[in-house]
């Protein structure tokens, strides 16, 4: 690492500075800082005539006078070329096509398992349509018979067998090794 400022100190300024530490040193007022504009540091060689040893100061060897300030600015970043600007806003502009192309996806696909859901639904609880009775005719009229010949049942002979002969055969057609 270069350095800015070479410093030259003689036997002169160390008795001077020697000699101020007895005194009192009044305390001065700190200066606000203000920023200055960035500099260009320019290095220059170490040269015995930047010093003038008469006056017993000290000259910097940078191009501007002072010392430089404790923090540089930040420079803002450098905007992006136009061709990498475009590239990113083309990638933008792709991402939200697809985007909507994908809320629509799930839209629809969202409608067809709803619908989907709702049929299983339907299907799994629904009570199934109940199977007509068989001989359901046959009992009908043999009940209605006894209720007409109360007092003689034997007139309803007929609608009994029939009835009976009706569930012997569903009961074979159901079991047929129950005979």
């Amino acid at each position: 690492m270069d350095d800015a400022f070479t410093i030259q100190i003689s036997t002169n300024l160390v008795k001077q500075l020697a000699a101020d530490t007895d005194k009192v040193k009044k305390k001065r007022k700190p200066k606000p800082k203000t920023p200055k504009p960035p500099q260009q540091n320019h290095i220059q060689p170490t040269n015995q005539n930047n010093f003038n040893d008469d006056s017993q100061t000290l000259k910097p060897v940078h191009p501007a006078a002072g010392w430089p300030p404790m923090y540089l600015p930040i420079p803002p970043p450098a905007p992006p070329a136009n061709a990498e600007l475009d590239a990113i806003r083309s990638v933008l502009r792709e991402s939200e096509r697809v985007l909507e192309k994908v809320e629509k996806k799930e839209d629809e696909m969202v409608v067809e398992v709803t619908q989907k859901a709702k049929e299983l639904h339907d299907k799994e609880f629904k009570l199934p349509e109940p199977k007509p009775m068989p001989c359901s005719d046959d009992l009908n009229a043999c009940l209605d018979c006894y209720r007409e010949n109360t007092k003689d049942p034997l007139k309803c002979s007929n609608l009994v067998k029939n009835f009976a002969d009706c569930v012997r055969t569903i009961r074979q057609q159901v079991s047929p090794s129950n005979k």
